[in-house]
């Protein structure tokens, strides 16, 4: 069965029909950038273009950079415009792509999902606690398997700052940081988190999973096994279409 995934971010919006079979992307995705500032029409102008490319008539799974209740509803707006905050983004994406019936989902809340299921958690026990290192943190905490929503661990503070700010790839970027560096801001959070979650797992995602082998093994002090996700940067659509499939089944 195929289902489509859109997974939004900071800096792009990408999205292709996803095999559920298979836990993988169907077709090459379409990816267009996010417009600044990142508002619910623009946001929503950019998710038609990704869908649009594809000709898609079907249910779609969207994610999105924030707190997500009800399948639906917009909570929190870290890195898109704050005008989102109680926008009820189902009915927004869902009157923009013709009526098409539209899952909502926090965007690390699905990269978990698909992980969970498809990637490094598959068969995992105990605390997982999966973090997306991009424009800003995101993270899914699963205990057994069983997902905790909308847990936005990127906004921990570590010394004196949202996390994000200091621990994000946009953070190695906006400060010239050396993976060297880099890596010593996320050894400092990584063990925060595991003083407050003691988890057995953590799986490291988002683009910057592609380039694990240049950071993570200089990552030490942290008593949990560290792993690079294995769907990468496409665990948010494939996450997003499982989601959206669940909705229609359950």
């Amino acid at each position: 069965m195929q289902i489509f995934g859109v997974d939004i971010g900071g800096s792009g919006i990408k999205g292709a029909p996803v095999d559920l079979d298979k836990g993988d992307l169907a077709q090459e995705r379409c990816k267009v950038l996010t417009p600044h500032p990142a508002t619910p029409d623009g946001v929503a102008d950019g998710v038609k273009q990704v869908v649009d490319h594809f000709g898609w008539s079907g249910p779609v799974g969207l994610t999105f950079p924030g707190v997500v209740t009800g399948g639906s509803t917009v909570r929190t707006a870290a890195n898109v415009d704050k005008s989102w905050i109680d926008t009820d983004a189902g009915a927004l994406f869902s009157g923009r792509l013709g009526g098409l019936p539209v899952t909502v989902v926090n965007d690390a809340d699905a990269a978990g999902v698909a992980e969970m299921e498809f990637g490094a958690g598959r068969g995992r026990r105990g605390t997982v606690v999966l973090l997306t290192f991009g424009t800003g943190i995101g993270s899914a905490v699963f205990v057994d398997g069983v997902l905790v929503p909308n847990t936005e661990l990127g906004h921990l503070e570590l010394e004196g700052h949202d996390a994000e700010k200091r621990a994000s790839s946009k953070a190695k970027e906006d400060h010239d940081l050396s993976w060297e560096r880099w890596a010593r801001r996320v050894q400092k959070y990584l063990a925060h988190v595991e003083m407050l979650f003691s988890p057995e797992l953590f799986i490291v995602g988002g683009g910057v999973s592609r380039k694990a082998d240049k950071f993570l093994h200089l990552v030490d002090g942290v008593r949990a096994e560290i792993v690079p996700a294995q769907l990468q940067n496409n665990a948010g659509i494939v996450g997003a279409a499982m989601r959206a499939a669940q909705t229609r089944h359950g």
